[in-house]
């Protein structure tokens, strides 16, 4: 337990320290680009320090991993190549190398915001059940995971509401005239829903405090370059 502890503390450190090293590069100095091309080692850092503080690293967990990064991969490729799931946009060459016009790198980004915002969502959940039970009330289980992808969902979009403009600006991708479209939000809410069902439904989630916080830490990321940028 104590190492679990030291381990999650290491995780936030590191996290807290790229991104507030990220904000200082991005708005405060000359070398703006290379902090922004640096994009796709940061993601993959995130991923790693998500994968070593998760407890149950069983199939499940990495089935989880393997199927939201590839649907999220296949998706942005129909959704570039179609216009037909999120709208009309292109990738730029901020993430790196592309394979059919999207970032390879994507389907990871998409683990990382479905996972944080899964387990955001279970450890508020727990909290809540344990209160609940206290005071002599019970929630069935029906009830439970409807809650809990409500919840997820709405976290999931609200972080994509708050990047959208900022992946703009930093050149992630790029909407046809400069319009973010309703209609991308509406298939964020399916596509979430779906992949947080799939999190609930494979039992992926073990509690990752260290997850919850970087939850938090990229969504002040955002806003704060959302606010200044």
């Amino acid at each position: 337990m104590i190492l679990k502890s030291n381990l999650n503390k290491a995780a936030l450190f590191i996290a807290l320290l790229f991104h507030i090293c990220g904000l200082i590069g991005i708005l405060l100095t000359p070398y703006k680009e290379w902090f922004i091309n640096s994009t796709p080692i940061h993601l993959l850092l995130m991923t790693g320090l998500l994968i070593v503080t998760h407890l149950k690293k069983n199939k499940h967990f990495f089935l989880f991993f393997l199927i939201t990064c590839m649907a999220g991969f296949l998706i942005e490729a129909a959704g570039v190549n179609t216009a037909a799931v999120f709208g009309k946009y292109m990738y730029g060459e901020t993430l790196g190398a592309q394979l059919f016009n999207v970032p390879l790198i994507i389907g990871i980004n998409w683990f990382i915001i479905i996972y944080c915002a899964g387990m955001f969502t279970q450890a508020y959940e727990n909290y809540t059940l344990r209160r609940l039970s206290k005071g002599g009330f019970s929630i069935s289980k029906q009830l439970q995971a409807t809650s809990f992808i409500i919840d997820a969902v709405f976290l999931t979009v609200m972080f994509d509401w708050v990047m959208e403009p900022v992946a703009v600006k930093l050149g992630y991708w790029q909407w046809q005239n400069s319009h973010i479209p309703l209609f991308n939000y509406i298939s964020w809410i399916i596509i979430s829903a779906l992949l947080l069902a799939l999190f609930r439904k494979l039992n992926a989630g073990s509690r990752n405090i260290f997850a919850v916080h970087l939850f938090i830490i990229q969504l002040l990321f955002f806003l704060v370059l959302r606010t200044f940028l």
